[in-house]
């Protein structure tokens, strides 16, 4: 039996576990979770999880951000990432990188259970594609070669936002003066994107600002606050960033789909998904994914269904692990 290292490394937390392989399949000894801001290096994180006298046979992470050459500078974290340096210094073997969409596309072949949003779906073979929405936006390919799947990393989240009306037009000139210049769709889909649609709808005066509701934006998480008001409907400009919100993700999501064609389904990972999903269910989501004008009749049939384990991708980089020791 061999001793593998997992983990799930994003701007916010990252999970990080043990699991040994067995003919049954992976077994996990023990699992823990960071905030990671609190670590100034990746490595410290590994130490205070690992301690001593712990016999890595391979380590595989899931990393928020693009991975080039087993290296890997992180999006919304200031760690520089490299396996060599990690296999040389922590004394593990084998130690590889992976993007964090990579490491949740291979996670979600491992899982049966999953919400379906689109009640014209017929399942078929093919290529998946992954898209999740949280700290940031991610996006991922799961290519078909008529046996297995192999996933492709993408910064597919870092495009520019594309508007389909007046008022993302106006969105779009909002946010480019915002952010001096290029608009990235991530900074709508992400967990400030609430915060970023709010405060456009505030200049743009959509609807009266609630003093109480300001007040509690002070008080707390600012992002989530929006989130389950509007999910709740009790305030206006709330209710109006989860609709813009739900939307503008399922735009962004039929893009990719048409862009990869995936007969085998299009996922929706992330954190933010489940705990919006009753929004996502109610239509909105659909709706801007089959707005495609002519070209709707190429995905109306694609399965679109949102993944609600959140582990998906660190049970994708453990798979990954598991699979190159016996290769």
């Amino acid at each position: 039996m061999n001793l593998i290292l997992a983990g799930d490394v994003g701007g916010t937390k990252t999970v990080l576990a043990l699991y040994r392989t067995s003919l049954d399949g992976l077994k996990e000894v023990r699992k823990s979770t960071f905030a990671s801001g609190q670590h100034a290096l990746f490595e410290d994180l590994l130490v205070e999880f690992l301690g001593t006298d712990v016999n890595i046979d391979m380590a595989t992470f899931g990393i928020a951000g693009p991975v080039k050459e087993q290296r890997c500078i992180t999006t919304n974290l200031p760690w520089t990432i490299d396996a060599s340096e990690i296999s040389q210094n922590l004394k593990i073997p084998k130690v590889h990188l992976l993007n964090d969409l990579e490491a949740a596309a291979y996670g979600i072949l491992q899982l049966n259970h999953f919400h379906e949003l689109n009640p014209s779906a017929n399942p078929k073979n093919g290529h998946i594609a992954v898209i999740a929405a949280g700290t940031g936006l991610g996006e991922a390919i799961l290519f078909f070669d008529g046996k297995q799947h192999h996933a492709m990393p993408t910064e597919g989240g870092h495009c520019e936002f594309p508007p389909q009306n007046v008022q993302e037009d106006q969105l779009l000139l909002f946010l480019r003066a915002r952010f001096d210049g290029h608009v990235s769709i991530e900074r709508i889909l992400s967990g400030d994107g609430f915060g970023h649609l709010y405060d456009f709808l505030k200049v743009s005066q959509f609807a009266p600002v609630n003093p109480e509701v300001e007040r509690k934006m002070q008080q707390g998480d600012r992002n989530a606050l929006i989130s389950q008001m509007g999910l709740e409907r009790t305030d206006a400009l709330c209710t109006e960033v989860l609709r813009l919100f739900c939307r503008i993700y399922g735009a962004e999501a039929g893009n990719l789909a048409l862009k990869t064609l995936p007969l085998g389904g299009l996922y929706i990972a992330g954190g933010i998904a489940p705990k919006i999903r009753t929004a996502l269910e109610s239509g909105l989501f659909m709706d801007g994914f089959l707005d495609k004008g002519r070209m709707q009749h190429a995905i109306e049939q694609i399965p679109v269904r949102i993944v609600d384990d959140p582990e998906a991708p660190l049970l994708g980089a453990a798979h990954y692990a598991s699979v190159s020791l016996i290769d």
